[in-house]
């Protein structure tokens, strides 16, 4: 029964009573009182009271423990009992059985129908007698003992002479346990008399002992309370009577509303003031020092303790009253802790301020915080400072500056001293407070407020501020200046971090306001990102470069918190981009340089231990390893790594690495009994050390060029080991990162390499065993409440984590052929129901490949499971390599369709209907996205949906191949009657003079037909296109990338083998072809030998490996689209196409559209060639990624929230040519646009791709699906025409980026 519906039977029981039942009522109802006294007598008004009562049960944790509720729950079973059980049996009869959400609808039936029941009317009505009786009753005694007690209170007002007004008696039975004090105003009148200054002190003290027993709220609203106030501010000077006054004070600030507390603070504050300026109490000079525990210090410190108790509190309810309180509280405060600069002391004497004994009570300013946590008393706390206490920020200042000026001037040593003295938590004990202990707290007080302060926007524009002795304003920079080179003289804290001590030293002050401001984007804009404060930052680093001395006291300490600011810095788009792209720091002889640059140097030299000052530091390797970690914020972007690369730091990285393992391993094993200490700790650092060098080596893996530099260190097996023991801890990457190690394991698996390393290290067989607990066995030790719901999606919440997983490290052909070329299904003759599945091929035999009763029956959940590895399937297929690979292997669709068939209503008839259900449909759907060719609109995929109506499922089903015409629409021929330009300029004889001159206006002519007559690129023009610009670039040596292409026709090419793989890559382009209708029937001979012929060809151009990768191990691993692209564009004219193919092979563009060109080619460095990592991987989508972040920055985040990359589709896309994702046209424009425009086109088209589906994958990250729909859906809508000017803008301003980067290829950096 839910809650709400309980307590409305509640309060409606008790239909039969007896005169027992009345009588055990009120004792329990008194009972009940007796317990939230508290909160009743607290309470200001009987409004404020019955609020309280009527929300008793949410406010009051033990509501359901008191007797009076358990009897009243104890009625409710009992006498309503029966009623809703008959109504319920009624409710399931008539067939509402509720499940889920519907429980609600039933409970709430059951609940109407009992409340209009003659049973609840007759219980209502005998309830409200009962409990009016009870009631009753109550109240009479109560007034009974009330005229007792006044009766009794005259009797003892005319028998003592001192005449007491208050009754320290109490009546449990009616006064629930508080002491209650009745006073008229004729007598708070008498007492504001008896208060006055001129009374004797006797006096006084009786009648504030008679005050302090009154309720606050009555002495506060008389008539006399001015009159009151005045007395009591002057008593508070007083040491016999300020205790009293304080008692009351407290007493009212705990019970009283806002509106009366505001004024007894003002009070405070006002007196305080007073004192302090009466007083003029002498600030400790060297030899002396303020003692605490003396009464005149003792008591203004209790005053200040009270206020500032108050002040932390307040800000719990002070939004519920009217501004002007909060402000006249926010302004006495303010008022008193300025008053100084007012009423300061004349000549040189300096006196003791409220300030001071306020940093000693509070110094960490956690009043102030509090203050400016929220909004609404922030805004008066600014304005306030603005208009009128600009003051406070001033002295707040000036005590900054004072700091760091004094301890330059003084020694280091007495400075150290005075650091430790300051902090040491001895000190509040002992009870003296020196000069400079007090100097110190106030400093701290001061550098807490100004942290808090300028980490709003509001409060930063309070700067610059003009302080004495400084000609010029003090800005917010100059500030933070301060504030660093205060580190620079502090760096170590005193032992032990979690102890007063580390909390309050100098160092870890400043890093906490400098850690709030790089957490802040704004803050870190207005105060960090500045060029003085990184000049200042590097100063240390640059002289320590140039051999130069450095005024740091502990370099090494120094330098690691230079290096947590720097990181921190760096983790943001702002300041990676200063660190970058910004010439501000001056190095030697006026020249400039960038921060980035300094940071590397820096850290190279450490590693290489260059720098003798810092080489023998016991911390050398925390520092070295603090600034690798600033490194790693900017080599783990693209931007960042593109600045970096040519430093060689993954080297010397993993030249560390190998060094400290090598060390690691030479360390003696401990004997037992033997003295073990010192090489134990020993071990334990080079451990900490080895692994950091090995997560900033993982780290190079965030980026695609990164992951090709690790591998050539060849410790990407250990780092991927590495990451997986944090990855099963669920361990964070790192301090600064926002998200965990899903997106590099993504990058990881998107390269042959990569997905090996994963393998070997357990990664893949995790994933597996996880996937398999989750779909097939559940959370057994789970309570069972209700029966677990039947899943309607194809893939259950549950499972789409590993789903998702699973297509992250599946997404690459290359990934796909690593785990599964040459691996052969098990098909057992038995499966064990415990049999745990523990590879890919296991979980594609088990879940995918189910063609066997002995499969079927292996399952828990056959349907839901087999649903789950059809989905997977189809997912994989999306990749035509892919594919190939697993229909070669493993005939995925002869085991469909055989299912399809056992699926037929009628076994006997040779075309019976399929049953329709979840897996014949799922079935289909992979059947013709398999078998059927095209863009968006030129195939059509079945649905996985039912549909209501008689036809739930429209779509044929089908038990052979081909699949019904349905699926495969009609070619819409679009003629354009109207002549291109680009044909009449390619059919002219006359050609301009300069192959430069022929090319731009060529691309002029292509941009102009793209924009205007797009419908006009296709066939004979583009053919005629391609091959006049390929062979113009191949005949001019500025065209020729790589050397010309010697090859020479052989007589037995026909007799070349080509695996099965490339037998069914050409039936699968024949068939989309003569869709096309640019082939004929017999062209299918003409591709097959067209690929013999590159086969051949371009075996002679790869190197010879001894790789253990498969992808390495028999040519190219999967089918040469771009070949089968350029045979479609001839229109199958063999001749045409390897002519074309073979003046390509020398160009730059045929690196990146042509993968099996480049595939271990001998035209890039051995160890890239053997590396397995393909150039359209690490250079092409490696400034994708750097482009996207910079150009659609909202795509680029969802790609990082969603753990899937960019590249990972950027190389899914290119690797085939964009077959099944756009219209053969688009798949035409792109290749020209690629060989005329230039290589690095393709670059910007996966931008612009990424661009126009920029509402989609934002809506798909949301639900989860961004990897399913981009790998699933094609590109809808997309035409070269609509972006071809966005592309030409990212060429004007990335070109000289990202062509330069891509004609570095021959020789990219190492």
């Amino acid at each position: 029964m839910l809650d709400g519906d309980f307590w409305l039977f509640k309060s409606c029981n008790m239909s039969q009573l007896s005169a027992g039942d009345e009588v055990q009522l009120q004792s329990l109802l008194k009972q009940l009182l007796r317990s939230i006294s508290d909160r009743i007598s607290g309470a200001p008004s009987a409004e404020c009271a019955e609020e309280i009562l009527l929300h008793l049960e949410e406010t009051d944790n033990n509501f359901h423990n008191y007797e009076f509720v358990r009897y009243l729950r104890q009625h409710v079973e009992s006498s309503l009992g029966p009623v809703v059980e008959d109504e319920l049996q009624n409710l399931t009869r008539g067939g509402q059985h509720a499940v889920g959400p519907g429980q609600d609808t039933s409970i709430h039936a059951v609940t109407r129908r009992t409340r209009d029941s003659a049973q609840y009317h007759q219980m209502l009505q005998t309830l409200k007698a009962t409990m009016l009786v009870v009631v009753e009753s109550l109240i009479n005694k109560f007034d009974e003992d009330q005229l007792r007690k006044e009766e009794m209170h005259r009797e003892i007002e005319r028998c003592q002479s001192n005449s007491q007004f208050a009754d320290n008696c109490s009546d449990s039975d009616s006064s629930f346990h508080q002491s209650y004090a009745f006073i008229r105003q004729e007598q708070l009148q008498v007492l504001a008399e008896k208060l006055d200054s001129s009374k004797p002190k006797e006096v006084r003290r009786e009648a504030l002992q008679a005050l302090c027993c009154a309720t606050p709220s009555d002495v506060l609203s008389c008539e006399s309370w001015s009159a009151l106030r005045r007395n009591l501010c002057s008593a508070l000077t007083e040491p016999d009577l300020s205790e009293n006054v304080l008692q009351f004070f407290a007493k009212s600030f705990s019970s009283s509303p806002l509106n009366v507390t505001r004024e007894i603070y003002t009070s405070l504050a006002k007196g305080l003031e007073s004192a302090f300026l009466s007083q003029r109490l002498s600030f400790p000079t060297r030899s002396a020092a303020v003692d605490i525990n003396s009464p005149q210090i003792s008591r203004l410190l209790k005053q200040i303790r009270l206020m500032n108790d108050f002040q932390k509190e307040v800000t719990t309810f002070w939004i519920r009253h009217p501004e002007k309180y909060m402000e006249e509280i926010i302004e006495s405060t303010f008022c008193l802790l300025s008053f100084h600069h007012d009423h300061g002391s004349t000549g040189t004497e300096k006196t003791l301020e409220p300030v001071h004994l306020l940093s000693l009570l509070d110094i960490k300013a956690t009043w102030f915080n509090k203050w400016m946590h929220g909004y609404y008393s922030r805004t008066v706390v600014l304005r306030l400072l603005e208009r009128k206490y600009k003051t406070l920020i001033v002295s707040a200042l000036q005590q900054c500056l004072h700091f760091s000026e004094s301890f330059e001037r003084s020694s280091g040593e007495a400075a150290d001293s005075h650091v430790e003295d300051s902090s040491d938590p001895g000190l509040p004990q002992r009870g003296v407070f020196t000069r400079r202990d007090l100097e110190y707290s106030l400093f701290v007080h001061s550098l807490c407020i100004l942290g808090k302060l300028i980490i709003y926007t509001n409060g930063r524009k309070l700067f610059p501020v003009k302080i004495t002795k400084h000609k010029d304003p003090v800005t917010l920079t100059e500030l933070i200046v301060i504030l660093i080179n205060i580190m620079y003289r502090h760096p170590q804290p005193s032992n032990g971090d979690s102890s007063l001590t580390g909390s309050l030293s100098p160092s870890c002050l400043v890093m906490e306001v400098l850690w709030m401001l790089c957490e802040r984007t704004e803050c870190a804009a207005d105060c960090l990102h500045q060029t003085a404060v990184i000049e200042t930052l590097l100063t240390p680093v640059v002289a320590l470069l140039n051999a130069q001395q450095t005024n740091l006291k502990n370099p090494a300490a120094t330098l690691i918190l230079i290096a947590d600011v720097l990181a921190r810095i760096a983790n943001t788009d702002r300041g990676l981009e200063l660190f970058l792209y910004e010439k501000n720091l001056v190095v030697a002889h006026s020249e400039k340089t960038f921060a980035a640059h300094i940071v590397v140097q820096f850290t190279l030299r450490l590693l290489n231990k260059a720098l003798p000052s810092l080489r023998e530091s016991d911390a050398s390797q925390t520092l070295c390893g603090a600034f690798i970690f600033v490194c790693r914020q900017m080599y783990n972007t693209c931007e960042g790594l593109q600045v970096l690369q040519t430093y060689g730091l993954h080297k010397a990285v993993a030249a560390a690495w190998k060094k400290t393992s090598s060390l690691s391993e030479r360390i003696p094993t401990p004997v037992s009994g033997s003295c073990t200490g010192p090489s134990t700790q020993e071990m334990a650092n080079m451990l900490v050390w080895e692994e950091t060098l090995l997560g900033s080596l993982l780290n190079f893996a965030a980026t695609p060029r990164g992951l090709l530099l690790l591998q050539q260190t060849g410790a990407i097996n250990e780092c991927v080991s590495y990451m997986f023991s944090r990855f099963t801890k669920k361990l964070q990457v790192s301090r600064c990162e926002k998200f965990g190690y899903g997106v590099m394991v993504t990058q990881v698996a998107a390269t042959a390499p990569g997905v090996a390393a994963l393998h070997s290290s357990g990664f893949v067989r995790l994933l597996v065993v996880d996937l398999w607990s989750a779909l097939e066995c559940g959370s057994d030790d789970a309570r069972v409440v209700r029966p677990k719901p039947t899943p309607m999606d194809s893939i259950d919440r549950s499972c789409l984590k590993s789903f998702l997983s699973l297509i992250n490290l599946l997404s690459s052909s290359s990934s796909v052929w690593e785990l599964l070329c040459r691996q052969p299904l098990a098909n057992k003759s038995e499966y064990s129901l415990r049999e745990i599945p523990s590879s890919i091929p296991d979980l594609i035999d088990r879940l995918v490949a189910v063609d066997s009763d002995v499969k079927i029956h292996s399952l828990f959940q056959y349907e839901q499971s087999h649903v789950f590895g059809l989905r997977l399937l189809s997912v994989l297929c999306c990749c035509l390599d892919s594919f190939l690979l697993l229909e070669s292997q493993y005939n995925i669709c002869c085991t469909l369709l055989q299912s399809q068939r056992e699926n037929v209503a009628d076994q006997d008839a040779t075309d019976g209907a399929i049953i329709i259900d979840s897996l014949s449909v799922e079935r289909n759907h992979v059947l013709v996205r398999v078998h059927v060719v095209g863009g968006p609109s030129e195939r059509r995929l079945p649905s996985r949906a039912l549909e209501e109506g008689e036809l739930p499922y429209s779509w044929p089903m089908f038990l052979s191949y081909p699949p019904p015409s349905c699926y495969v629409p009609t070619l819409q021929v679009k003629s354009d009657t109207q002549e291109c330009e680009i044909s009449a300029f390619l059919a002219s004889s006359e050609e301009p003079k300069g192959e430069e001159n022929w090319l731009e206006i060529c691309r002029r002519h292509f941009c102009k037909a793209i924009k205007s007559k797009p419908n006009t690129l296709t066939g004979k023009v583009l053919a005629d296109l391609l091959e006049k610009v390929v062979v113009h670039l191949s005949s001019s040596a500025s065209g020729s990338f790589f050397s010309a292409a010697q090859y020479k026709e052989e007589k037995n090419i026909k007799n070349v083998a080509l695996s099965s793989v490339e037998q069914l890559g050409i039936q699968t382009c024949f068939r989309y072809g003569c869709y096309l209708q640019v082939l004929q029937e017999d062209a299918e001979s003409g591709l097959e030998l067209l690929m013999k012929h590159m086969k051949n060809f371009l075996s002679t151009q790869r190197v010879k490996t001894s790789s253990a990768l498969v992808s390495l191990q028999d040519g190219y691993p999967g089918h040469d689209w771009l070949a089968s692209t350029v045979f479609l564009i001839m229109a199958g004219n063999l001749e045409r196409s390897l002519h074309l193919l073979l003046n390509l092979s020398c160009q730059l563009s045929s690196a990146f559209i042509w993968p099996a060109r480049i595939h271990a080619s001998v035209h890039v460095p051995q160890e890239v060639a053997e590396s397995g990592i393909s150039p359209v991987y690490w250079c092409t989508a490696h400034n994708v990624e750097m482009l996207l972040k910079a150009e659609v920055p909202l795509v680029h985040s969802a790609f990082r929230m969603s753990g899937f990359t960019p590249s990972q589709m950027c190389l899914h896309w290119l690797t085939q040519c964009f077959w099944n994702y756009l219209d053969w046209t688009e798949i035409c424009q792109y290749i020209c646009t690629c060989v005329v425009m230039g290589p690095d086109y393709q670059v910007y088209l996966c931008v612009a791709v990424f661009k126009h589906l920029e509402p989609e994958i934002l809506e798909r990250t949301q639900s989860q699906e961004l990897q399913i729909f981009l790998k699933e859906e094609p590109i809808k809508g997309f035409e070269f025409s609509s972006y071809l000017e966005f592309m030409m803008g990212l060429q004007r301003r990335y070109r000289e980026i990202v062509l330069t980067d891509m004609e570095s290829i021959r020789n990219p950096p190492e």
